[in-house]
């Protein structure tokens, strides 16, 4: 991290600040106790006031108790960024926006210093840790921004100052605090409205929603069929993907590790703001090789009898529920479909005819067995009628219990819900009985 002096740290950030001995500035900043390191600000957000004294055992530099954590980070992250020359991209979006996050780092990275999120910190302490990453020599910086209401995206967008802002995708997810798809439209919008002129916007070219919110003075590259960075072909290897993209006029071979034909839009994006960047289309495919998604996002380990688990935890709405069904069908191949699906949060008043909807996806995607976990979860049994085995099960434990009595021997099986739900529990678990 670009060092921060502990006098200018005490006056961006109201707090009880102690300092180890005679120490006057900082090199990073931590919100874990167990992974403080020499050198760092420990920042304790709730509890983490009870962990001080670790700390400091630690190594820690000094510790801060702030009177309000959301406003110190803020200026922790404002006050590094704004010390860096480093171009910002800010991703969000309804989906996706992890993956984008990962594929555009690793693209990144293999040409000049970059620091990328780690994980889903996409809130109001998550991204001001990312930029308290920031060094001297970083040239890029991506970032991701979630919400959970107007205005939010727009808070996070004046701490990191991003130039270049992708929007992945526009769909019925935060419904109970949006009310429409066109609220959720304006909300993502933010990261384009706010960027300075002569910016640059990355946007899905087929989505109408996002139309009003595009300006003169702010580049747009569209991806996807009309856009200016198009699928040209996805073919699945034995270890991942093959894509062909033209970017304009200029055709480019991407191998990736991972197969889901739907990370194929989230490629593109990140194409999109790779090429914005400046960065050289024609060694794309080097950072390609090494993009590595974050944990929960389809990933696969084998189970008995040639089985195969799809552990695709961390999240759900349902687009990403159609997307992963789909993918499902492609990895099964001759065994047999099962999948284990659990509420998607936040749908507001619709719930119920969203998860009717997803049901009747499962039940055309040939899904031979369904586990519905969580009280929402009756709607898929709902809508599938014509599957043959199925089971309820009001949480992440009695779900697991339910698969086991159904799971046989060369499965293929699905494993999805949102975070609230906790299924990465039961993928866990069946990854370890085939360990």
């Amino acid at each position: 991290m670009i060092r921060l002096e502990l006098g200018e740290i005490a006056r961006l950030a109201p707090g009880r600040l102690d300092a180890a001995g005679d120490v006057a500035a900082v090199d990073g900043v931590s919100i874990d106790s167990r992974t403080v390191e020499p050198g760092d600000l420990f920042v304790a957000v709730g509890r983490g006031a009870e962990f001080v004294d670790e700390a400091r055992a630690r190594g820690a530099a000094a510790t801060l108790v702030p009177d309000d954590a959301f406003a110190a980070f803020a200026a922790l992250g404002r006050a590094v960024r704004d010390r860096s020359s480093a171009r910002v991209v800010a991703i969000t979006g309804s989906v996706g926006k992890t993956t984008t996050k990962d594929i555009l780092g690793a693209l990144c990275a293999a040409h000049v210093p970059t620091v990328v999120a780690e994980g889903s910190r996409n809130n109001e302490i998550g991204l001001p840790l990312t930029l308290c990453r920031i060094e001297r020599e970083t040239e890029i910086v991506v970032v991701e921004m979630g919400m959970r209401g107007i205005g939010q995206i727009a808070e996070l967008c004046a701490i990191a100052r991003p130039q270049i802002g992708v929007v992945t995708s526009v769909g019925p997810v935060h419904l109970e605090l949006l009310g429409t798809v066109e609220r959720v439209a304006q909300t993502k919008a933010e990261v384009v409205t706010t960027l300075p002129p002569g910016g640059t916007a990355v946007v899905p070219a087929d989505e109408p929603l996002l139309v009003p919110y595009l300006r003169d003075d702010v580049r747009t590259i569209g991806f996807g069929p009309g856009g200016e960075v198009r699928l040209v072909s996805f073919e699945a290897t034995a270890d991942g993907a093959q894509l062909t993209v033209d970017v304009e006029e200029e055709r480019v071979e991407l191998e990736f590790a991972f197969g889901a034909r739907h990370a194929a839009a989230n490629a593109l994006a990140a194409l999109g703001a790779y090429w914005a960047l400046g960065l050289p289309l024609e060694r794309a495919y080097v950072g390609a090789r090494a993009a590595r998604l974050s944990p929960w996002r389809g990933e696969e380990a084998p189970l008995p009898g040639d089985g195969l688990l799809i552990n695709d935890a961390y999240n759900a709405n349902p687009i990403s529920m159609a997307a992963a069904l789909e993918h499902l069908v492609d990895r099964a191949g001759p065994r047999r479909r099962v999948a284990v699906l659990g509420d998607m949060a936040e749908l507001g008043p619709d719930a119920p005819a969203y998860h009717r909807e997803v049901g009747t996806a499962a039940e055309r995607a040939g899904v031979s067995v369904l586990v519905a976990v969580g009280e929402l979860a009756r709607g898929y049994l709902a809508g599938a009628p014509a599957i043959g085995e199925t089971r309820w099960a009001a949480n992440a434990e009695s779900g697991l219990a339910a698969l086991r009595e159904v799971l046989e021997p060369g499965d293929c099986v699905l494993v999805k819900g949102s975070r609230s739900v906790g299924l990465e529990a039961v993928a866990e678990a069946l990854a370890v009985v085939a360990a």
